[in-house]
């Protein structure tokens, strides 16, 4: 079993855990461009039985275990690898429980997740795992009660997928569990001890921007439903005040502002997911999709008109009601692609793209890598 832990200006409790971890596991630690002033922690930490690879400049949590992935599968080919944070949150306990439900489960990716309650836990964090949670269901379709964990066991037939996946900061993490089980792999809560050294104050995560980071896609997926219906909205008031025809006023409305949003949404909201369904497979399904929610808002429109609301007041709730349903569905059907024929075979696929594949390791005689 390997530990990979990625660390951006760690403190002692970095040496802390590779000291207990000595003899138990292989511990690879990338060091995330920390600095000259941070060469004695890391010193210390190789000394003491880890294998230190350095990016010269900071590249985010992303990059640093994409590193490690592409190191232990070039060291340590068929071995599994448990992800740990430098800042003292995981135990040595929980992450050899973690490596051996990675080892009995085959393909399937082990979250350690803690619980957020108690005085004990600081409030940025109990905050933050909260927005996060309830995003990360909505773009997902799937609960998770930790979705900001850093402890992970990832399978050694997993690794080539892991790093095919994008995203150099926090967002990559985010990033594996929204795809996972599109891409097959199952997923399995351990319950793990939730510690906080300091008020966690060595923690990098930041809950407001990183939380927008992992709420990206529904985020970008509202700006797009926002322009739509600011399109949609304009071109319908038009018609209604030069023709007083409310019905055929909201299709022709519809079928410019949807024929808008398909193009953003395939192009950006759901890149690269969108790029491996072919156009006319999604032009199609996202007809009939465009098409049911069509008849549910001229049904909802009508009915609170003719209730006496005004038409702009009337679009506005009913666009509102729709919004998340159609994320969800254009998530899980219009932009998804076809799922795999079996894991084995996806994960023995070229990557999709070149981010981690093309990292080069620079041989050394001790055990200190620097990665260009």
């Amino acid at each position: 079993m390997i530990v990979l832990v990625p660390a951006y200006q760690p403190g002692k409790v970095l040496v802390d855990l590779v000291e207990a971890l000595a003899g138990l596991a292989v511990v690879l630690v990338v060091d995330d461009g920390s600095g000259p002033e941070y060469a004695s922690v890391f010193a210390r930490a190789r000394a003491a039985g880890a294998d230190i690879l350095v990016h010269p400049q900071n590249r985010g949590k992303g990059a640093a275990l994409r590193t490690g992935f592409t190191e232990a599968l070039r060291a340590h080919p068929g071995e599994d690898v448990v992800t740990a944070d430098a800042d003292g949150q995981h135990t040595v306990a929980d992450i050899l429980r973690i490596g051996a439900a990675a080892s009995e489960e085959g393909a399937t990716l082990v979250l350690g997740c803690r619980v957020f309650d108690g005085p004990h836990v600081p409030l940025r964090s109990r905050a933050g795992n909260v927005a996060a949670r309830a995003l990360f269901q909505v773009a997902a379709g799937w609960r998770l009660s930790d979705t900001q964990t850093g402890l992970r066991g990832i399978p050694a037939a997993m690794l080539p997928w892991m790093l095919s996946q994008r995203g150099d900061r926090f967002e990559y993490e985010q990033n594996v569990l929204l795809r996972c089980r599109r891409a097959g792999w199952r997923t399995r809560e351990v319950p793990i001890e939730t510690v906080y050294l300091g008020d966690n104050d060595t923690s990098h995560f930041r809950p407001l921007v990183d939380t927008c980071r992992i709420g990206l896609p529904l985020l970008l997926f509202t700006a797009s439903s926002l322009l739509a219906f600011t399109v949609d909205t304009i071109v319908l008031l038009l018609l209604t005040a030069l023709t007083g025809w409310l019905v055929p006023s909201i299709v022709a409305a519809r079928l410019v502002s949807a024929s808008l949003n398909f193009v953003v949404n395939r192009r950006v909201v759901f890149a690269p997911t969108a790029d491996a369904v072919s156009g006319s497979r999604a032009a199609a399904r996202y007809a009939g999709l465009a098409l049911v929610l069509l008849a549910t808002n001229v049904a909802g429109m009508s009915a609170l008109t003719q209730m006496g609301l005004p038409v702009i007041l009337a679009k506005l709730a009913t666009e509102s009601a729709l919004l998340t349903l159609g994320y969800l569905l254009q998530r899980s059907v219009v932009f998804a692609p076809r799922e795999p024929a079996d894991i084995e075979s996806d994960v023995n696929a070229p990557l999709r793209n070149g981010e981690g594949a093309l990292i080069r390791m620079v041989s050394a005689t001790n055990t200190t890598r620097r990665i260009p």
